[in-house]
């Protein structure tokens, strides 16, 4: 199984442009969210909770994360319970407002996500494996902590396997 490091720079070695680098802290959370909207119906409240098909992905991807990180996967399980919450919250609207806001969002991520690998010069990582979709979210956070100036061992190693960022 891949180590964090590997996932990280297999993912980075996609995204060496700093304006795709910072589109996708705008593109992937949207896309996250709006995911996590779509998901949330159907659902149904339980003991408080919102148990959806977005909750059983959500469960899924935070084991990942976990696996990876234990920290990491900390950051990312509380940002998809955010995002889960929101999802609910959109998915109890008319069924009008609820797609036309998570498709609309799903959509805008995806076009700064695409203007972003116009920069860059190459297809989105997910084209050629397809766990680039979760690694991205991710890869954001990563990106975040190493810009923050933690985990430096964790971000040369990245660095030295994707190459340097331009």
């Amino acid at each position: 199984m891949k180590t964090l490091a590997d996932h990280l720079a297999q993912y980075a070695a996609y995204h060496r442009d700093r304006r795709n680098i910072a589109s996708h802290f705008i593109g992937i959370p949207l896309i996250v969210y709006a995911v996590a909207a779509l998901l949330s119906r159907p659902g149904l409240e339980l003991a408080g909770l919102w148990l959806s098909p977005a909750s059983a992905v959500a469960l899924a991807a935070g084991l990942f994360y976990l696996r990876l990180d234990r920290l990491f996967g900390l950051v990312m399980a509380l940002l998809l319970v955010l995002a889960l919450w929101g999802g609910a919250l959109l998915a109890r609207q008319p069924t009008a407002v609820w797609l036309g806001v998570a498709v609309g969002t799903f959509v805008v991520g995806w076009v700064i996500q695409f203007v972003g690998h116009y920069y860059e010069g190459r297809k989105p990582a997910f084209v050629d494996d397809v766990t680039g979709l979760v690694v991205g979210p991710l890869f954001v956070v990563a990106e975040l902590a190493f810009a923050l100036g933690l985990r430096d061992d964790l971000a040369r190693t990245v660095a030295g396997r994707a190459g340097p960022t331009r």
